[in-house]
């Protein structure tokens, strides 16, 4: 009975070292996990933070270097017109150098109903072309008549952080017309 007893008491102590050793290798274990975890965020954080730095300097390039295509996906006539969405993937407004090619819908009229058309223009020149760098990207202007006797101002707002651009086609007969879409590189 007491080899019983003591081979009882002995097999306890064994199971109770047992079970803290094994507590603290779980603890070691899930501490290494978490530090590998906390690396691995860090690298995947640098590693997003460099994409985001290269594709800013490459919107950059594309406007600097005047060759970018302007992809619109809505519109919206000024002040408070509707919404529409653009899904014909041959509006576009492309600056090659110092040509410019619009192939944009317009609503025009002086009183509702609007009518719509679309320029579909190759501008060899435009006047005033202005690139100018801010906080949140490039503010692009320039004017063209667009072969009509009424003058069109273009204002395009890129966001090179977030790859957005923003349209606005201004005239001073017709509402401004504002096209939201993306910048790409020709």
């Amino acid at each position: 009975m007491k080899r019983t007893m003591i081979i009882i008491t002995l097999l306890a102590v064994m199971a109770l070292i047992g079970f803290v050793v094994s507590g603290e290798a779980q603890n070691d274990t899930s501490a290494q996990r978490r530090a590998n975890h906390a690396e691995r965020q860090q690298a995947r954080r640098e590693q997003r933070a460099k994409r985001l730095e290269a594709y800013e300097r490459h919107i950059d390039s594309l406007v600097l270097c005047r060759n970018f295509r302007f992809a619109p996906n809505t519109m919206q006539q000024l002040p408070a017109g509707m919404m529409r969405n653009l899904t014909n993937p041959n509006y576009e407004l492309t600056v090659m150098g110092a040509e410019v090619d619009v192939c944009l819908p317009f609503l025009k009229g002086y009183t509702p109903p609007y009518y719509p058309v679309v320029f579909n223009y190759i501008l060899t020149s435009v006047q005033g072309y202005n690139a100018t760098k801010g906080s949140e990207g490039w503010q692009i202007t320039f004017q063209s008549t667009m072969y009509s006797e009424t003058d069109y101002t273009f204002t395009l707002e890129i966001y090179s952080k977030y790859g957005g651009a923003t349209l606005t086609l201004a005239s001073p007969f017709y509402n401004s017309v504002q096209y939201s879409g993306n910048i790409f590189g020709i």
